[in-house]
Order: C-alpha cells, then sequence, then structure tokens
C-alpha cells in the first residue's frame, strides 16, 4: 500500500488530490487522501533538499580540501603578551602607556616597548611567535602578515602551513615561510639578520635588492653605504645562546634548529655528502663525480624517503653542492618523489598543493638556487613544467649573493699624481 501512494505521488502529486475531492467516495475518504497527497507532497520537498544536500556537500568538502589549509591574514594581525620580563609597556595609538601584563591584546595601531634590561614574548593566533629583547620597539604592522620592528632586538618563529609572515625592519623588508630569525635594528639604522631553520627572503626594495638567506647566514644592512651586504655565515651553535632563546620556553622549532647545527657541522667536516656517496657507488659508479645523471639521481631519489621533512632541503642542498649542474632535475625529484602526486592520478601535472606545504617548496627550491645561482630560472621552470599547480607557491627567485654591479665611480685627478706625457717630462729631472 505505501510503494502503490509513493509511486502515486511521483506520478500524480496534487492531481490525486483533486479526483478524490471531485470523486463520490465521502467526506472521511476526502479528507483521508488530503492528508496523504499532503505528506506525499511533503515528503518530495524532503528529497528536494536531501538532494540539494547532497549535491552540495561535495561541493563544500571540495572546496574546503581545494583550498590551503593555512590561516587566515587576520590571524597575524592581533597578538598576546605570553611573558614579561621587568620592564615592558604596552603603547596604544591613544592613550598613555601603561605597563604590560600576561594575556593583553596587542592589535594594529598598538605597540610593545621594553626596557633596559627587559624581555617580552607575543603569541599570535596561528601560533607565530615573537621575543623582543632589551630597549625594542615592535608593533603589527596595518598590512597583511607583517611584523614592524622599529629598534632593537627580536626573535621571531613562524611555524610551517602557517602561511609566512613579513617583518619589516626601517628600510628593509624579510619575507619568511617556516623560519625561525633573530635580527637587531641599532640606533644607527644598521639591521642584521640571522637565520636559525629554514630560509628567508630579504629585500630592500630602494635598490632592487633581494637575497636569499638560509640557515647559519646573517645579512647586515649598511645605511651608509644604503644596500645589503652578501650573506655571511654564522656559528649556529652560539645563536642557541641567544637569551632570546635560553631565556624563555623552548621554542616549537627546537628540533629543526637542532638539524640545522648538525648539518653546518657535517658541512664544516666534509662528511655532509658522505651517505650520498655510498648510494651512488651501491648504484655502480666509481664516485659522485663520475655517476651518470640518471645514477646520481636514482641514489637521491633512494635516500629521500629516509629523510624527515626537517632535514629534506639540507639533503637538497648537499645534492646540488655535489651536482650543481642537476640543480634543475634534484629539485624535482624532491618534489615529486617526496610525496605522492595525488590520490587519483599518476601524472606530476595533477599535482594538488595539499600532498606537500607551500613551505616546503619553496624551502627546498632555495636550497637548490643557494647551492647553484646561476640554475634559478631553470630551477623554477623545470619544476612547474612537472607541476603546474605549484605555481602560486613559488616566489620571486632571490640569490645567495648580490646579483647586481656597483655604480662606477669617477675618481677626481689628483694633480699630484698626474701622469706625465713622454713630451712633457717629470720636474726636476
Amino acid at each position: 500500500m505505501r510503494n502503490k501512494r509513493k509511486k502515486a505521488c511521483t506520478h500524480f502529486g496534487f492531481l490525486s488530490l483533486s479526483r478524490q475531492v471531485r470523486g463520490d467516495i465521502g467526506l472521511l475518504r476526502a479528507k483521508k487522501g488530503l492528508t496523504s497527497a499532503v505528506e506525499c507532497n511533503m515528503n518530495a520537498i524532503m528529497n528536494i533538499q536531501i538532494r540539494i544536500i547532497l549535491t552540495t556537500a561535495p561541493l563544500a568538502f571540495a572546496l574546503a580540501t581545494w583550498f590551503p589549509s593555512g590561516v587566515s591574514a587576520d590571524e597575524l594581525r592581533e597578538a598576546q603578551v605570553t611573558q614579561v620580563i621587568q620592564d615592558v609597556k604596552v603603547l596604544p595609538s591613544s592613550g598613555a602607556p601603561r605597563p604590560a601584563a600576561l594575556n593583553d591584546d596587542v592589535r594594529p595601531g598598538t605597540a610593545v616597548q621594553t626596557g633596559t634590561q627587559s624581555r617580552s614574548e607575543l603569541t599570535f593566533k596561528d601560533q607565530t611567535i615573537t621575543r623582543l629583547g632589551e630597549k625594542t620597539i615592535f608593533s603589527v604592522g596595518e598590512g597583511a602578515r607583517t611584523i614592524d620592528l622599529g629598534s632593537g632586538q627580536f626573535l621571531l618563529y613562524v611555524p610551517k602551513k602557517a602561511g609566512g609572515a613579513k617583518v619589516k625592519m626601517g628600510p628593509v623588508t624579510a619575507a619568511i615561510t617556516g623560519t625561525t630569525v633573530v635580527g637587531n635594528v641599532a640606533p644607527s639604522g644598521i639591521v642584521e639578520f640571522t637565520v636559525l631553520e629554514g630560509t628567508a627572503r630579504v629585500r630592500l626594495d630602494s635598490v632592487g635588492q633581494c637575497l636569499l638567506v638560509v640557515a647559519g647566514q646573517k645579512v647586515t644592512y649598511d645605511p651608509i653605504a644604503m644596500r645589503l651586504e652578501d650573506p655571511v655565515e654564522v656559528d649556529l651553535q652560539q645563536q642557541q645562546t641567544n637569551p632570546l632563546v635560553t631565556g624563555f620556553r623552548p621554542l616549537p622549532s627546537t628540533p629543526y634548529m637542532n638539524v640545522a647545527v648538525e648539518n653546518q657541522r657535517r658541512a664544516a667536516a666534509g662528511t655532509g655528502g658522505a651517505e650520498l656517496a655510498h648510494a651512488v657507488s651501491a648504484s655502480g659508479a666509481v664516485s659522485i663525480g663520475a655517476a651518470t645523471p640518471e645514477q646520481f639521481l636514482a641514489a637521491f631519489s633512494s635516500l629521500l624517503v629516509r629523510y624527515p621533512e626537517a632535514e629534506i632541503c639540507d639533503f637538497v642542498a648537499t645534492a646540488v653542492r655535489l651536482r650543481p649542474e642537476l640543480a634543475d632535475r634534484i629539485v624535482v625529484a624532491a618534489v615529486i618523489g617526496r610525496r605522492p602526486v595525488s590520490g587519483y592520478s599518476k601524472e606530476a601535472k595533477d599535482f594538488k598543493e595539499k600532498e606537500m606545504p607551500c613551505d616546503w617548496v619553496q624551502c627546498i627550491v632555495d636550497a637548490a638556487i643557494a647551492g647553484n645561482p646561476r640554475m634559478a630560472n631553470e630551477i623554477i621552470n623545470a619544476l612547474l613544467q612537472a607541476a603546474p599547480m605549484l605555481r602560486e607557491c613559488l616566489g620571486e627567485p632571490c640569490f645567495p649573493a648580490n646579483q647586481f654591479r656597483p655604480p662606477l665611480v669617477i675618481s677626481p685627478i689628483n694633480p699630484a699624481t698626474f701622469v706625465n706625457s713622454p713630451e712633457k717630462p717629470p720636474k726636476g729631472d
């Protein structure tokens, strides 16, 4: 009986009601038919709603999985004070300065200032951590995910997959993705910026400079020369004794920092490529230099799956340093070989960002460019050809050293050192 009712509802709808009312079947049956018809039409409406839900649910799921899982820009526009050591003040945009307290909110327009022998820590919603040394002025920038450092010392930790951040230090801007850095803005205008783990892009837009700074390097801005000096090596083990590291709770990036210290030690000892050399010999090659590209890349790929994510970028840097002419192929092997291309296709063209965070992709590319700057364009083009979906992950390439020549300055002629012509011998001869 119920099946017949559903069938009638499906084929006739409200028409069945009108036929029942017009028939000679009595008032009671008419009421019963009315109830049945209303029930059928309510079921039809519910079926439509269910179909809409079933149709929109996959779309919503697809949108949720398509867009990156990174946090929004608003999550780096408000911080809370999570530690106060001695003299720390909050400077509202309007109103008098007041002593900072735990859980105080710091929003755009509000600054934090530390006094002599004082320190503070601020934590953002996305777990980005900023630590301030003594005599430091800090504020949240008006731009998306931007931090302004007026003067003083700072440490900045940006989590992996957090979407990155920018720190403005006077005329210098550093772009950071999944990185831990320390810096200092001196009253003289000198800016020092050191990467403890990860990579950063340091820009001086006034002259078009962009330098790639990797773990264990420091870049300095000279306000007299008005340019960024080439990055120099620093001792990462010594950098970890910085009070902004040791004077607070352990950073979430401590394991990455320890890996960077170990990699620096291996590079100094010349043992960074020992595993690759062994893998290459297992492939039948006499040495790394004598291995064919296929033998070297096979050895590289065989070791790639064994490395944790924290060490992939350094492993890529080591491989590029050993075989710089293969930098583009090494990057493609690292990105495509490290994670499956997608769950439903074996084609590299269908690479989805969710398979590997943009932070890691950019880190791998930066490591390869640092190893062979001359192949920067080839590295990026090869990766985009293999995985076009990564285009949005890659920023404008920066280089590990300055790429432009200083302007030619003609020195004034000094008459005392002016070269005499043969026709006019020097005086006194």
